[in-house]
C-alpha cells in the first residue's frame, strides 16, 4: 500500500513540474507596451525571421582570431535587394528578413579589410544561398582564411559530409535507443517520443535562456526533468492502459494523439520561432586536415560516444541491464523468473526520457531549439530503429549512424531538400535483403 502511495506521489509531483516548466517559457515573455516603446525590463520583440553570424579572420601565429569590422553583407530575394547589414566591433551581424522564403547573402569583398580572404577561391564563394522557414532564425557562416588547395573538391566535400553525417547519426542514436528499448520491453510504437526530444531541448533552453543558467548545468537539470517526464508518462498513462489489457494498436493511436497534443502545447507556450542557446551558438570551425568542424560539434560527438558506450555497458554488465534484455527477449519467462517487469519498464521509460533530452539538447546546439525539432527527427529515428533491428539498442545505434551518413552524403548528388530520401532508400534496400534489420533476429511467423 505504501509503495503504491509513493508511486502516485512521484507521478503527481512529476506532472506538476512538467506542466509548470512547460508553461514557464510563455509566462516569461513580457509584452511590449502598446505605444511601441520598450519599457524598462521588457523584452524587445525580435524579427520573426532573421539571420545572424560573425566574421573573424585568422590572427598571426599564436594569436587569437581578429573580428572583421565594417564588412558589408547584401541580402536579396528573387534578385531584388531587401537590405544591407555591416558587421559590428566584435565582427557580429544580425538582419531581420521580410518573411520566409529563399534568399541570397552576398559578402561585399571590397568591404573586407586588407589581408582578409575567403577560404575558397571559387568565383561565387562570397554568395550564400539559403532558405528561411516561418519564424526561423538561423546562422550564416562566411569562411575567412587562407584559400584551400583546388583539385580535390569532391573528396573534401565527401569527408566533410561524412563528419556531419556521423554527428547527426550519433544524435539520432541517442534519441532512438530509448524508442527501441520501449518497443522491445512493451511492444509499443511510441509516436510521442519525438515530443520528448523537443520537450527536453525546450527545458534546457528555459533554464539557460530564461533563468540564466549556463547551458551545461541547464542540460543536466533538463535531463533530470526529462527522465521524470518519461517516468510520469509510464506511471500515469501507459501502465494503466497495459493493466486494462489495451491492445498495442489502440496504444499506438493514443501515442499519436499524445504527440499532437504535446507538440501544439509546446507551440502555444514556446512559440513558432527557433531560438539558440545563450552559449556556443556561433563558433568558428577548426580545420582538421580537409575537414572543418566546430568545437561544439567535436564535444557533441565525444559526449554521444561516451553515453552510448555507457548504455551498452549498462545493458551488458549491470543487473538492471540484463533484466531489460530478458524482458525484451521474453516477458512471460522473465516474469516467471522473478523479475519485476513493471519496475524494469518504468526504468526504461526514465532512461528513454533522459536520453531523449540529451539528444534534443545536442541537436539544439547543432541547429536551434524549435517546438517541432523532435517531430522532424522522428522519422529518422524510426528509420534507424527499423534499419538496425526492432527492439535492439545496438541495432538502433548502427542503424542511426547509417541513416545519418546517408542523409548528409545524399546532398553530394541531389538537392538538400531531398536529403531524407537517401536514408529511406537505403532502409528499403536493406530490408529487401534482410527483413529483420542489420542486427535483428529472424523470427518464424505462423
Amino acid at each position: 500500500m505504501r509503495a503504491g502511495w509513493v508511486r502516485h506521489f512521484v507521478f503527481a509531483v512529476s506532472t506538476l513540474l512538467f506542466l509548470g516548466v512547460l508553461a514557464a517559457p510563455g509566462l516569461a515573455q513580457t509584452p511590449a507596451p502598446s505605444d511601441g516603446t520598450a519599457s524598462e525590463g521588457a523584452a524587445v520583440e525580435e524579427p520573426a525571421e532573421s539571420v545572424r553570424g560573425i566574421l573573424r579572420q585568422p590572427g598571426e601565429e599564436g594569436e587569437d582570431d581578429v573580428p572583421v569590422v565594417g564588412a558589408q553583407i547584401i541580402f536579396r530575394q528573387d534578385g531584388q535587394e531587401v537590405g544591407t547589414v555591416e558587421t559590428g566591433a566584435d565582427g557580429t551581424f544580425e538582419f531581420g528578413l521580410p518573411g520566409p522564403g529563399d534568399y541570397e547573402a552576398e559578402l561585399v569583398l571590397d568591404s573586407l579589410p586588407e589581408g582578409a580572404t575567403l577560404t575558397s577561391d571559387a568565383e561565387d564563394a562570397n554568395i550564400l544561398a539559403f532558405s528561411i522557414a516561418p519564424g526561423q532564425s538561423r546562422p550564416l557562416l562566411f569562411r575567412l582564411g587562407e584559400p584551400s588547395a583546388s583539385g580535390s573538391g569532391f573528396l573534401r566535400s565527401f569527408l566533410q559530409l561524412s563528419v556531419e553525417g556521423l554527428k547527426l547519426g550519433l544524435i539520432i542514436a541517442i534519441c532512438a535507443i530509448g524508442l527501441s528499448l520501449i518497443f522491445g520491453t512493451t511492444g509499443l510504437v511510441n509516436f510521442a517520443h519525438g515530443e520528448l526530444v523537443s520537450f527536453g531541448a525546450i527545458l534546457a533552453w528555459f533554464f539557460n535562456g530564461t533563468l540564466g543558467i549556463h547551458v551545461i548545468p541547464a542540460t543536466v537539470l533538463a535531463i533530470i526533468f526529462g527522465a521524470l517526464a518519461g517516468g510520469a508518462q509510464d506511471l500515469g498513462l501507459w501502465r494503466p492502459l497495459r493493466r486494462r489489457g489495451t491492445t498495442l494498436i489502440a496504444m499506438l493511436v493514443v501515442s499519436i494523439g499524445l504527440s499532437i497534443f504535446w507538440r501544439y502545447a509546446m507551440l502555444y507556450q514556446f512559440g513558432g520561432r527557433t531560438r539558440p542557446y545563450a552559449q556556443y551558438a556561433i563558433q568558428r570551425a577548426i580545420p582538421i586536415g580537409p575537414v572543418q568542424i566546430a568545437p561544439k560539434d567535436i564535444i557533441s560527438v565525444v559526449i554521444s560516444l561516451v553515453v552510448l558506450i555507457a548504455v551498452g555497458l549498462m545493458l551488458q554488465r549491470t543487473k538492471i541491464g540484463k533484466a531489460m534484455r530478458a524482458v525484451a527477449d521474453n516477458r512471460d519467462l522473465a516474469e516467471s523468473s522473478g523479475i519485476d517487469v513493471e519496475r524494469v519498464i518504468l526504468f526504461v521509460w526514465v532512461l528513454a526520457g533522459g536520453l531523449a533530452t540529451l539528444g534534443g539538447v545536442l541537436f539544439g546546439l547543432a541547429e536551434q531549439v524549435s517546438w517541432q525539432m523532435g517531430f522532424q527527427l522522428l522519422l529518422l529515428m524510426f528509420a534507424g530503429v527499423i534499419l538496425g533491428g526492432l527492439g535492439t539498442a545496438y541495432g538502433a545505434l548502427v542503424g542511426s549512424i547509417v541513416v545519418g551518413l546517408f542523409v548528409q552524403l545524399w546532398t553530394l548528388f541531389f538537392s538538400p531538400e531531398l536529403k531524407n530520401v537517401g536514408a529511406f532508400l537505403v532502409l528499403i534496400l536493406v530490408l529487401l535483403i534482410r527483413p529483420q534489420g542489420i542486427l535483428g533476429r529472424a523470427e518464424r511467423v505462423g
